[in-house]
């Protein structure tokens, strides 16, 4: 297991009083694959420095876990599929 760090923009059309239920549901595959979500932080919605996909404001979300490099590519992947997510950024974390 490996400490990943995530950073998430979300379409700020999605609604915020469901926000935290929608991005457990995105984050579902790290502990099906045996991995943790160590901190779920949502920052709420910021200003973009650049439009992405004719959004000016996006809602950010960090999330820390520890998973094996294929689940957080799994995770990466079904992320990039779904509309609603303009941009993500994965790093892994040096211990």
């Amino acid at each position: 297991m490996r400490d990943y760090e995530m950073m998430i923009i979300i379409d700020p059309t999605v609604d915020e009083r469901n926000l935290g239920v929608y991005v457990d549901k995105l984050l579902q595959v790290v502990p099906n694959e045996g991995g943790s979500l160590d901190k779920v932080d949502i920052w709420g919605k910021r200003r973009l420095a650049y439009d992405i996909q004719k959004h000016s404001e996006g809602t950010y979300v960090v999330v820390n876990m520890k998973a094996t490099p294929e689940t957080a590519q799994e995770l990466d992947r079904q992320l990039g599929l779904n509309e609603s997510i303009l941009r993500t950024k994965l790093l892994r974390v040096e211990a």
